[in-house]
């Protein structure tokens, strides 16, 4: 499609169609699409996918996975006032700290001197690969893996980082300047962001793995559809076990550097509200654990569902049973029957009776025959199987 100037659907949907008439290719034999999150590829209704699929319902879309835990999380970030204020204000403090030479060495400075008064006081203690000193990185936008280094970093570094901000307010050569540091710094010591901070750790720790995983240019589909299933529940167990252990660790957190811990019973305003003016008033034990944590565990938890659909996941599940790595370990015979009775335009009700005798045959040859024991993914497979002549006899 190069020299495409015109990126609506329609127009990807014609230089798709010339593409596949100048290779003698047909669009009604396409078995999947797989595009980026653009709404001109995606769309549900007027997309490039739903376009293929109104041609060939069969041509089944699966947006990428990495994608699409990125959205999830980035939508999680925007799901309340409190936990979008929370990212804005970590953004600044690492951009401020970072934001020259000067501070950057003081951080590294400030850092080493905080790591060698716990180890003369015993708090830490030394050892291969521990305590080491480190930097505040940026978190990136599009790899919210990112996020989580950053977060705990910013808890590792939490005495340099503070340290860097008052010189910044000492140094300060404006009121502006001043005002926005000390600005900071009150966030950062208030009850909220330490408890959003601790928060959005463990929750992003939940979805880290995932996120590696899907990365991954070898992808394991397996291990991939597994992890997915494994993060949706350690996410449901959050949502009902996870409150009592966060607000003793935030409060161990407050106590050790000295931040208020707000009284739980008494009210506030939420909402971003004022008192004065009728706005709803709740507890703060109500407000953190039902404002924050939940809505925050509920919006990912439902996202998870929403993004990766049962069907997409179903898919590859069946389509992961013919890998071929470590003698067709995951080989699963009424999950392929399954994939056959997906794909119902290939195979009638005879052939998917027909093809479970026809599997059993395959996978005892193919583990006989010292041939397909160098093929590790389907692509090695696909060659290995013309280049045997299987291809004439299993023609699923």
């Amino acid at each position: 499609m190069r020299g495409l100037y015109d990126t609506t659907s329609s127009s990807l949907k014609a230089a798709l169609d010339a593409m596949f008439l100048k290779h003698g290719l047909s669009i009604h034999r396409m078995r999947g699409q797989g595009y980026d999150g653009a709404s001109n590829m995606r769309g549900e209704f007027h997309g490039l996918q739903r376009r293929v699929l109104d041609e060939n319902p069969y041509a089944f879309y699966i947006h990428c996975f990495a994608h699409q835990l990125q959205l999830v999380v980035v939508v999680v970030a925007k799901c309340c006032p409190s936990v979008m204020d929370f990212f804005s204000y970590t953004s600044m403090i690492v951009n401020s700290v970072n934001g020259s030479c000067k501070r950057h060495d003081q951080l590294a400075q400030a850092q080493h001197d905080d790591l060698v008064q716990k180890l003369e006081s015993g708090e830490i203690f030394t050892g291969r690969g521990r305590n080491q000193q480190t930097n505040l990185t940026r978190p990136g936008d599009t790899r919210w893996g990112s996020h989580h280094k950053t977060l705990c970093r910013l808890h590792l570094m939490w005495y340099a980082v503070l340290e860097v901000l008052e010189n910044m307010s000492d140094d300060a050569t404006n009121t502006s300047q001043k005002t926005t540091t000390r600005g900071l710094i009150r966030h950062m010591e208030s009850f909220e962001f330490v408890f959003i901070l601790h928060l959005m750790m463990k929750l992003l720790g939940k979805t880290n793995d995932l996120s590696q995983c899907l990365q991954k240019k070898n992808q394991n589909i397996v291990r991939a559809m597994g992890l997915i299933q494994t993060t949706l529940q350690k996410l449901n167990e959050m949502r009902h076990q996870v409150w009592d252990e966060l607000f003793e660790e935030v409060n161990a957190f407050c106590l050790k550097h000295n931040i208020i811990i707000p009284n739980m019973t008494e009210t506030l305003a939420i909402g971003g509200r004022s008192r004065g003016r009728g706005g709803q008033m709740v507890t703060h034990l109500h407000y953190f654990h039902h404002e924050v944590l939940n809505v925050v565990l509920d919006q990912i938890i439902v996202e998870f569902n929403n993004r990766f659909a049962e069907k997409s996941t179903q898919l590859l599940r069946c389509i992961a049973c013919l890998e071929p790595g470590n003698s067709f370990a995951n080989f699963d015979i009424n999950k392929l029957v399954e994939l056959a009775q997906i794909y119902g335009a290939d195979f009638s009700e005879y052939e998917c009776r027909v093809l479970r005798d026809q599997l059993e045959t395959f996978v005892t040859e193919a583990r006989a025959d010292t041939e397909f024991l160098s093929c590790i993914d389907l692509g090695q497979l696909a060659i290995k199987m013309v280049q045997t002549d299987r291809h004439t006899h299993f023609r699923w």
